[in-house]
């Protein structure tokens, strides 16, 4: 079953670059982004670009995830991305033309990664004011939660702000209200929501996790590092914490925090693969090529199988051939 894909198209013009022999124009440069819903690119993506008579050119993302194909024939294509951890999805057709769009961002729903965090604190702070909810709220919240999970979102608000008008200072049902709204697309009403669980318990990392993820998803990685960083000392052993917090300094390109925090990472208790993954970027980025190995190999250790072994194969074939190997640094743990 495909995954359901939204297409945005984000510039109203392109540049011709010549004309083929047939006549028809081409368009110099077309960009895809996949916007994954958690934020977090997979280097395991393979995104196509499919005409009628087949597929016309295949690329994997580069960080910011995107993938440029140039000089595409005028006509109607549909563009596919597989690999990663979610159900393969298909834009369906698209008419590009050389006066039309040539830029546009693909939503990809995760499969495997874990949802954004909803039902349960993921610290172990609880506030007073929540030991103390009425057993009214608590169930108000449980059937949002069974209503959640069968997607019926619009009950599940109506179910949330129940037990929130049981029990005003309800910081968990605040939490789930922002998770529900953003699998609405209100990044508004999530963010008040998230923010008001924060204020009504500043020491509860559910939300500033939620509130990460948001940032992550609209691309601002310096805001969702500062609200990751924060969840962390709230909970320093979730390992979903460690993993967000290390993309985005990786993204912001703080490279040796982001080195540092995929080692404690993976130091929680069991192996969390995706990690070695991002050190290994940040190692390549300082040209530091058997540090960058070494967290390839570990990868491949945690996870021989799949898409995600395969690119790390790739990247480690890659980084042998174009980076020094011989610089001294503390390597990653094993």
């Amino acid at each position: 079953m495909k995954g359901r894909m939204f297409v945005v198209f984000l510039l109203l013009g392109s540049s011709v670059a010549a004309q083929l022999n047939a006549g028809r124009n081409v368009i110099r440069r077309v960009q895809v982004r996949v916007a994954l819903e958690n934020g977090v690119c997979d280097a395991s993506i393979n995104v196509t670009l499919i005409g009628h008579g087949g597929p016309l050119a295949e690329s994997a993302p580069n960080d910011r995830c995107e993938v440029d194909f140039f000089n595409v024939p005028e006509g109607d294509y549909h563009v596919k991305v597989s690999g990663g951890n979610f159900t393969n999805a298909d834009s369906g057709s698209i008419n590009m033309t050389a006066a039309g769009p040539a830029e546009f961002e693909i939503q990809v729903k995760s499969r495997n990664e874990p949802e954004r965090n909803f039902g349960g604190p993921a610290s172990a702070f609880v506030s007073a004011s929540d030991l103390g909810v009425p057993g009214r709220a608590r169930k108000e919240l449980d059937k949002a939660s069974e209503l959640a999970d069968k997607q019926q979102l619009a009950q599940a608000v109506q179910k949330l702000n129940k037990a929130i008008s049981i029990y005003p200072t309800y910081a968990l049902a605040y939490n789930n209200l922002g998770v529900i709204y953003a699998r609405l697309g209100d990044s508004v009403r999530e963010r008040e929501a998230l923010q008001k669980a924060i204020s009504l318990n500043d020491h509860f990392a559910l939300p500033y996790v939620n509130l990460g993820r948001m940032h992550m998803a609209a691309g601002d990685f310096p805001a969702a590092e500062t609200v990751l960083d924060k969840a962390f000392t709230l909970d320093p052993t979730d390992p979903m914490t460690l993993t967000l917090l290390s993309y985005s300094q990786f993204m912001d390109r703080h490279f040796d925090e982001a080195i540092t925090t995929s080692h404690k990472a993976h130091s929680v208790g069991k192996p969390h693969a995706f990690v070695h993954r991002v050190a290994a970027r940040a190692f390549e980025q300082q040209r530091q090529g058997a540090a960058a190995i070494a967290e390839l190999e570990l990868f491949l250790k945690e996870e021989p199988p799949g898409p995600r072994a395969d690119a790390a194969r790739k990247e480690l074939e890659t980084v042998k051939a174009v980076l020094p190997v011989n610089q001294s640094r503390d390597q990653p743990p094993h």
